[in-house]
């Protein structure tokens, strides 16, 4: 009998499982070591980082919807992301962002490094602190906090299906209004969030971004 922890297990799978992959990982490893640079990404220096041709990575990038590119064509976000957010992502002296709530428990452990996050709680604004690494969540403010998370069946657009629906609340009674609204969402503590994604997020072994 497929449980609901379960059915978030596998969508949480089907978003990141993909981080192992190559050209054709929507936010693999290779283009997060480069975003967290805090510079946009050159195709070609993505090209250089998967070992793969340039038209080979320009054709896997034009089959995902949610990369991000500036005025020039290069890449500034793709699950981490220059541009603000909600989910503000400190990482190795940079200020970044993440397209989701999850992602901020999971990129400390792919990236080899510490991260400070704050984001506002979804119901009520009121900041969310956070310090991850890649043995677990070392402190939360609120510690009450929570993770929503949600099983959408199309995943063609992976932000716009699971992301924008993936948010902190401070607590599981301060998120219950938007249970209610959201029926197919559930939610789960910082920890056990952050459990899940190591399920599918193995420690990045190559050498960190300096």
């Amino acid at each position: 009998m497929t449980t609901e922890r379960d059915r978030l297990a596998a969508t949480v799978e089907a978003v990141f499982g993909c981080e192992r992959n190559t050209a054709h990982g929507w936010h693999g490893a290779p283009l997060l070591r480069l975003l967290a640079h805090g510079e946009p990404v050159e195709v070609e220096n993505l090209a250089e980082a998967y070992g793969r041709p340039v038209h080979e990575v320009r054709q896997a990038l034009a089959e995902v919807p949610d990369i991000e590119y500036d005025e020039h064509g290069r890449i500034v976000g793709a699950g981490l992301t220059l541009r603000p957010t909600p989910h503000r992502f400190e990482i190795n002296g940079h200020v970044l962002y993440t397209w989701c709530a999850m992602d901020t428990l999971i990129y400390p452990r792919l990236l080899a490094q510490p991260a400070r996050v704050t984001s506002p709680c979804h119901a009520t604004g009121t900041p969310i602190r956070l310090t991850v690494d890649d043995t677990g969540v070392t402190s939360a403010d609120p510690v009450t906090a929570v993770v929503s998370l949600v099983t959408p069946d199309d995943l063609t657009s992976v932000r716009t299906a699971f992301c924008n629906h993936v948010h902190f609340f401070a607590s599981s009674v301060t998120a219950r209004p938007w249970l209610d609204r959201h029926s197919e969402a559930a939610v789960l503590p910082i920890a056990e969030a952050y459990d899940l994604g190591q399920r599918v997020a193995p420690p990045e072994t190559t050498t960190p971004p300096s």
